[in-house]
């Protein structure tokens, strides 16, 4: 689960990572979003607005079968680490991404 100030705007910015939003839950307007967003590989991640349902400043590491293709999609190098390849993201809300490929 990630913390986002804005789900929407949050959820957009993922569709470049090749998610797409599953579902979304507001308890009644006016209140914080809770959304699900997924890639089809079965990848799922919680964007949440709500101030104590996680940390801002988060730490994911995601693995993926199209690495190449992520790093060409946000125009960011790959770095090279004694574990694999992985690509560094920042989302707009400071939640820091590792991604990297199976070993």
């Amino acid at each position: 689960m990630l913390r986002v100030t804005d789900a929407d705007a949050a959820a957009r910015w993922y569709e470049v990572l090749g998610y797409v939003k599953e579902w979304e839950h507001q308890f009644e307007p006016g209140l914080p979003w809770f959304v699900s967003i997924s890639r089809p590989s079965g990848a799922r991640l919680y964007l949440s607005e709500h101030t104590g349902d996680a940390t801002p400043d988060t730490l994911v590491h995601l693995v993926v079968e199209d690495l190449d293709d992520l790093a060409a999609a946000v125009g960011q190098p790959l770095r090279t680490q004694p574990w694999g390849r992985e690509l560094h993201l920042t989302d707009p809300d400071g939640n820091r991404l590792r991604v990297g490929e199976p070993a």
